[in-house]
Order: C-alpha cells, then sequence, then structure tokens
C-alpha cells in the first residue's frame, strides 16, 4: 500500500501554479490576498486534505495556541476531573490541551517535559509525580519563559503558581470527626515521599490528634503507595497488633478501599468495630459498602484556577511576574463507614427488640 507524503503549501502552490508565500498568506487570510484565491487556496487545501504544520506556526508566530498537561495519571477521576477544569477556559480561549501522563516517573516526566518543548507548547500545567525530588526539569522551562503552573502536588522548590487544597485542614477535620465519633486509636495511612499533600495530610492528622489529648503512636501510621493492594497490607499490617485500631484515616481512597476489603473478610465491622475515612471522594466512594467517608479535593474548580493563573501568567512579562499561592477549602463528605456512634446506637437498640 502506497504511503501518500503530507501535503504542504508548495504542493498547493504547485497544483494553482502561485507561489507558496501566497498560499500561506491566503491560509492566514492576509488582508493583502484577493477574495478570489483565498477561495481557490481554501478549495484546493480541503481537496488535497492539507493539514496545517502548528509546530511551524509556532516557530513563525512564536505561538501555538496549546497547553502542556502533566498528570500522573489520567484514569484517576480526580485528575481526569482536574483537566475538565482546564479545558473548560482554555476552549474559551481557542487553547487546546496536549495530556500526558507520567505514571508517578520521574524519568517519565523529565522525558515529558522534552517532549512538550519539542511540541513548541506555550506552556506547562503539571501536578508533580509522587518519585519526584529533583525538579531541574520544571526549571528548564521557566528558564525558556514558558508559564508553568502547578496543581495538586506542588513543590515550594519551586517559584511558579500553585493551586491546592488545604490539605492539612482537610486532614485535621476529618480527623477530628473520627474523634467526636468516639474513636481513640486512629491509625494513618500515608505516602513516605516528599510529596507535598501528603506531608501535609500527616500533618493534620498528628495536629488532630495532639490538640485532642490523644497520642502519636509511629505504629499505627503505615507508609506506602496508597493503591487497593496497599491499603490490605497496611490494614493486615494493623490487625497484627495487640491492640487494633478504631479508626483508619487514608491519605487515598483506593488504599481506604482495601482496608474496606479485608475488614469485611474478616468479619470486622464498620463503622461499629472499625471507623473508615479516606481522601479525594473518588465516584467510586459512594457506591461502597458502607459508603466510604472522604475530603473532596474540589477538582473542577482546582483545574478552571490552574487555567486561569495560566492564562494570566501569559499574558505578563516573565520579569514582572509574580507566582502566586491559591489554595481551595476542600469539603467533608460523611457518609456512613465513619458515623460510629450511629452505627452503635442502632446496633444497640435492635439487641434489645
Amino acid at each position: 500500500m502506497e504511503i501518500k507524503a503530507k501535503v504542504t503549501i508548495h504542493d498547493i502552490a504547485e497544483k494553482l501554479n502561485i507561489t507558496a508565500s501566497t498560499v500561506s498568506r491566503a491560509l492566514n487570510n492576509s488582508p493583502r490576498i484577493s477574495e478570489t484565491t483565498k477561495k481557490a487556496v481554501l478549495k484546493a487545501a480541503k481537496q488535497m486534505n492539507y493539514q496545517p504544520n502548528n509546530i511551524a506556526a509556532a516557530l513563525r508566530n512564536g505561538k501555538s495556541n496549546i497547553i502542556g498537561v502533566i498528570v500522573p495519571t489520567a484514569d484517576r477521576a480526580f485528575f481526569a476531573s482536574v483537566v475538565r477544569g482546564i479545558e473548560e477556559v482554555a476552549n474559551t480561549l481557542d487553547y487546546k490541551v496536549i495530556i500526558s501522563q507520567s505514571y508517578d516517573s520521574y524519568e517519565k516526566e523529565v522525558q515529558t517535559i522534552e517532549a512538550l518543548f519539542r511540541a513548541r507548547v506555550d506552556g506547562i500545567i503539571a501536578s508533580i509525580g509522587k518519585n519526584t525530588e529533583d525538579f531541574e526539569h520544571f526549571k528548564k522551562a521557566q528558564q525558556k519563559g514558558m508559564p508553568l503552573v502547578l496543581f495538586d502536588r506542588t513543590t515550594d522548590a519551586l517559584e511558579v503558581s500553585q493551586v491546592m487544597i488545604d490539605d492539612y485542614w482537610g486532614a485535621y477535620k476529618i480527623v477530628e470527626h473520627l474523634i467526636e465519633q468516639g474513636c481513640r486509636r486512629i491509625a494513618h495511612f500515608t505516602n513516605p515521599k516528599k510529596v507535598s499533600v501528603f506531608k501535609e495530610r500527616l500533618r493534620g492528622y498528628t495536629d488532630a490528634l495532639k490538640n485532642n489529648g490523644l497520642p502519636y503512636e509511629e505504629e499505627l501510621v503505615v507508609p506506602s503507595n496508597l493503591q487497593l493492594e496497599d491499603g490490605r497490607a497496611s490494614m493486615e499490617q494493623l490487625l497484627q497488633l495487640k491492640e487494633v485500631p478504631d479508626a483508619v484515616f487514608s491519605a487515598s481512597d483506593f488504599a481506604a478501599m482495601g482496608a474496606m476489603q479485608v475488614l469485611k473478610e474478616r468479619s470486622i465491622k464498620i463503622p461499629e468495630q472499625v471507623a473508615l475515612a479516606g481522601f479525594s471522594n473518588d465516584p467510586f466512594t459512594s457506591f461502597s459498602d458502607p459508603p466510604l467517608t472522604t475530603v473532596d479535593q474540589l477538582s473542577i474548580p482546582m483545574g478552571k484556577m490552574a487555567a486561569e493563573l495560566f492564562f494570566q501568567q501569559l499574558k505578563t512579562d516573565p520579569n514582572k511576574y509574580i507566582p502566586q499561592k491559591t489554595v481551595l477549602k476542600p469539603e467533608l463528605v460523611i457518609r456512613k463507614s465513619s458515623l460510629k456512634k450511629e452505627a452503635q446506637l442502632i446496633a444497640a437498640t435492635t439487641a434489645q427488640k
């Protein structure tokens, strides 16, 4: 099968017996070109299936109208919703989005940044991968004068605009809720990496215990990658302790669901014996049995704010731009998995009948 070469403005020029520069001007609606010529060029371009070379156009104009968006993974509802928020703003300004996944790999993240440079994107909006501790690849974007906005997983090692939720406050309030439900031995699933969101959630957990007169116990804090299987392994580890916790707050909904699976397999009642709470408000949390208490990260508003900061930086002189940090207040979503008092009351009432 013969593969057709990509049609260029030179092919159109040859077909119409005009110069390539005339074709280029006609395609860009130049007032210097007659309407008759413009119509002829557009008709030929359509017939020949001409596709403009956006990278070449970006080189000529210094602008591609494309934003590179980097997420750790696109199959998480949270990141997909953030991208939706970004696109809702970008589309109103005739901008398109290229989405790349780092898979939480530092090496992949570096390669992605380089690929976006080659694609001549006008700037980058990114959420840092769990395994990234060196930020030189992001600094390269800054050195090129490209707008760079971080969201959710950010770092203070870079002087860039950032959008995040108040992870500390969300964690503090969810632990406070568990304490109000009568929980006194609360475990925490965290991530060992230096990602800000997990450090802040751990800090919120620790301060909530301290401010309510409860001790911080190292054996109750279990680090992992916070995936479903990690939640299972972490819960199994906690069940080996002499004194089993009466609640688990996970920095991830996925790990919380892993813990739920193990507890149900062991016939341990949720929340009467062990209350559960996660973080993110992934869609599946409302369909679990029992539905999972969690923290809503306001993903779409976060994406919109990240895009707005991006365009604000895009139209500002790089030497005069002052990075902004926007912190959104998350929302607690209280469901049956943590309502220990209510469950215990129902159980007691049922036993009396």
